[in-house]
């Protein structure tokens, strides 16, 4: 017996340290796994990028040849080379900066404070539920108002500055995030609240650690769309009365039936989205990194 019992220790002991070295090594197959994962991610989002650019040169070149085959009239449509070179010219001489200049500054003071308004008054609503019942049909009713009726008025209040291009603007981009926010403290789960007010959690730590990271991912998605409402706040505005910015170039161009210019304004202001919707993303991104993927 004595024989037996040192054995079997004898082949414990042999064990552990292949049990050990196991253990040890899980996270070492882990790592090659993520490594992959990104790698094919990356692959992804490059096969995307090459087929958009794909695209693009697509329509771009069919936009071409249809014009120099006379099948679209080129005084109505112009040509994407014709646009290309005002583009160029323009950046080469300085002559939009000072209304791109004008047309995003516009649009960031509307993204924001739209922005700011729409998630502190949804997040106050939606935790309120006698205040959201009173103020919902005149909500609905401001919503329903279409804005290009509004543009006029605000001119008449604000001059033609930027301040009516911003108000424009403002009422765009705040609803989308106000529905937004307001819909995503809503849907937070009866569950996760019950066992955070079990834990003895205060008022300040749901907001912080649950109404908050609920309701993040509604209003990154509505940013998205916001900033593209922004913009479009202020080149209508711009067109509708102003002494500079991209809507007031639009407007010039097309005083003069001057498509390539028109064109031209509206692929740059495109452009200009864009170039800051790739920035929410990015933004996104980081805020949303605890977010399992």
């Amino acid at each position: 017996m004595s024989n037996a019992s040192h054995e079997a220790r004898a082949r414990l002991v042999a064990d552990e340290p292949a049990t050990l070295h196991e253990d040890v090594t899980v996270p070492s197959r882990a790592a090659p796994v993520a490594a992959s994962r990104a790698r094919q991610a990356r692959a992804e989002r490059m096969r995307v990028r090459v087929y958009q650019v794909l695209v693009a040169l697509i329509g771009l070149t069919a936009w071409q040849v249809l014009v120099n085959v006379k099948v679209l009239d080129i005084f109505f449509f112009s040509r994407p080379t014709d646009v290309a070179a005002r583009m160029w010219q323009w950046i080469a001489t300085g002559f939009i900066w000072k209304h791109m200049a004008a047309t995003l500054l516009e649009a960031l003071l509307s993204f924001v404070t739209g922005s700011a308004a729409g998630v502190l008054i949804g997040f106050l609503l939606a935790r309120h539920d006698v205040a959201a019942r009173v103020f919902e049909p005149y909500i609905r009713i401001f919503n329903a108002l279409p804005r290009v009726i509004l543009a006029p008025i605000f001119i008449l209040w604000f001059g033609l500055g930027a301040g009516s291009k911003i108000a424009l603007g403002f009422t765009l981009v705040f609803f989308v995030v106000f529905f937004n926010t307001f819909q995503g403290i809503r849907e937070v789960d009866p569950v996760i609240l019950s066992n955070a007010r079990m834990l003895q959690a205060t008022e300040r730590d749901l907001v912080r650690h649950v109404y908050l990271p609920s309701a993040v991912s509604w209003i990154m998605a509505s940013l998205h769309v916001s900033i593209g409402f922004a913009l479009v706040g202020a080149v209508v505005g711009e067109y509708m009365g102003a002494a500079r910015g991209m809507g007031y170039v639009v407007a010039q161009a097309e005083g003069v039936f001057d498509t390539t210019g028109v064109f031209a304004g509206l692929i740059m202001t495109s452009l200009v989205v864009l170039v800051v919707d790739a920035v929410i993303q990015s933004f996104e991104r980081r805020m949303l990194r605890w977010r399992p993927q």
